[in-house]
């Protein structure tokens, strides 16, 4: 095999991308196994930047097949977009291959998505707009369109018109918006499945053929631990599953399939929308490690809220997911700070919590119980080394592993690919292997 797990451990926008990117030039194939365009993974490469939405990131290696699981929810138009852009600066995308068993975003999701929003007020979500949750709720009541419904228009203009029937009654009697033709989507998504029918496979059947044949996959999750559905701080949350456990469902593979689970963890900790965040910084604090870190959503563009190193969000997505390893990004950007703070419990109505709680008041109105660590103050991004990282860096990331009783085998010290140490002696063999 082996099959190996990139997860967020916080709230999202942890550095996926850069860690996917890192490790995949010695991997056969990159997979998404759910989430959709409202994900985005940051990549820069000898000073280029790109910005991935729906493409895995290991797109950028000709060699990678890049796989886009039944999981997923997708915008053709988004997926087709991205397609055109990379291919103008000279990157093949021949290698991408598309679920069919995958959910479409209709036109009728955006609509859906932004009015919810709008209509819910002070109460909102904080969504991206982007259709994600009305998509996998008409997944989830059995009504949605599939990639492969796009394989035979009989079957798509039936699905289509009884869904849009349902639809427009919504979109006119509820939320006062004009009713959407079904003729006009049609004519729409046969131009789109002319351009994508030679890359929609059974995805399920080659990621398991890859393995069988000993290859090695990376399984690139979307979102973070915070965002799961089932696990992160609802209702404030995405609409699926970015654990580990979602890759057994999204992808179509077996756990025991899955051999390592590296959890990606920022060295601060930022969240973008709304919903709780016990260690937010709305002080100058906060703002330098916005704009010295360039938190702003690769999606939405929106400022990341920011705040210090929670660790009991990292411990708790290290159970939950089984962490192997950890790659600890933007180390750099503590840089700035003479004193450092890690939250090591919370306080509520006089009692204190050492692990994630149980109940959303206590996330919502706990006070951090914070420890304090001395900063470096010198600029560490030229580093590539373990050893030469200041004292004071190394006894950071010293406590980050000992709070999330997880070894840290990555760290990143900038955006570039090549602003990376890899911690000697701490891979488990194939890991090791893939980063020469």
């Amino acid at each position: 095999m082996p099959g190996i797990v990139v997860v967020g451990a916080q709230w999202g926008d942890e550095g996926k991308g850069k860690v996917t990117d890192l490790l995949a030039h010695r991997v056969d194939a990159v997979v998404r196994y759910q989430g959709g365009n409202n994900a985005g993974h940051t990549v820069v490469v000898k000073g280029e930047e790109y910005k991935l939405h729906l493409i895995p990131s290991g797109i950028l290696y000709p060699h990678i097949l890049c796989i886009i699981a039944n999981g997923v929810v997708v915008n053709l138009e988004v997926l087709l977009k991205e397609m055109d852009d990379l291919s103008k600066r000279g990157i093949d995308v021949s290698t991408i291959r598309l679920g069919g068993n995958a959910h479409l975003i209709m036109p009728y999701h955006l609509i859906l998505d932004s009015m919810a929003e709008y209509h819910l007020g002070k109460a909102r979500i904080g969504t991206t707009h982007k259709g994600i949750g009305p998509a996998y709720a008409d997944k989830a009541s059995r009504v949605g369109l599939r990639v492969q419904d796009m394989l035979d228009w009989k079957i798509f203009k039936l699905k289509l018109e009884q869904t849009l029937k349902f639809k427009n009654e919504i979109l006119t009697r509820i939320y006062d918006q004009p009713p959407l033709d079904s003729q006009e989507i049609m004519d729409k998504y046969q131009g789109y499945a002319q351009r994508l029918k030679e890359y929609i496979v059974d995805t399920t059947v080659l990621i398991n053929d890859l393995l069988d044949r000993n290859r090695k996959v990376i399984f690139e999750g979307a979102q973070g631990t915070m965002l799961d559905l089932d696990h992160g701080t609802y209702p404030f949350v995405t609409s699926s599953s970015p654990v580990s456990g979602g890759v057994c469902v999204g992808a179509g593979i077996s756990p025991s399939r899955i051999d390592e689970v590296i959890g990606i963890v920022k060295a601060y900790t930022t969240r973008v929308g709304e919903g709780p965040f016990p260690t937010e910084l709305t002080d100058e604090t906060g703002k330098i490690m916005r704009e010295v870190g360039r938190e702003y959503g690769t999606t939405t563009g929106r400022e990341r809220r920011c705040g210090w190193y929670d660790s009991l969000i990292v411990q708790y997505a290290a159970v939950l997911n089984g962490f192997t390893s950890l790659a600890l990004t933007k180390l750099d950007v503590l840089s700035q700070f003479d004193q450092l703070k890690i939250c090591v419990g919370y306080e509520h109505e006089n009692k204190i919590y050492r692990q994630f709680p149980p109940h959303q008041t206590i996330i919502h109105k706990g006070r951090p119980l914070y420890e304090t660590l001395p900063g470096w103050r010198k600029d560490i991004s030229h580093v590539r080394n373990y050893a030469e990282l200041p004292p004071e860096a190394k006894a950071y990331v010293a406590r980050i592993e000992e709070l999330a009783e997880v070894p840290v085998d990555i760290i990143s010290v900038g955006p570039n690919r090549n602003q990376t140490i890899m911690v000697e002696g701490r891979f488990k063999s194939h890991i090791s292997g893939l980063y020469a």
